[in-house]
């Protein structure tokens, strides 16, 4: 083998391990965050009691609301 790909190969593996390793830290980081925050979401402080949602409710009657205003 040349000198020069004996060199880079090597290289090259530690790089590829260290972004392989990076990706896989970020996305499990990624992950429990999103856990923690929808137990936050959706629970209260308090009593722990499920606090419901009506985003998709607003959502809907803002749309009604600017359809019923054009009109």
């Amino acid at each position: 083998m040349d000198p020069g790909v004996q060199l880079a190969l090597p290289i090259l593996g530690i790089v590829a391990a260290a972004a392989v390793t990076f990706y896989a830290v970020s996305f499990s980081e990624l992950r429990e965050k999103s856990f923690r925050d929808l137990d936050e979401s959706e629970y209260d402080d308090e009593d722990g009691s499920f606090k419901s949602s009506f985003r998709s409710r607003e959502r809907r009657a803002r749309r009604k609301a600017k359809k019923e205003a054009r009109n």
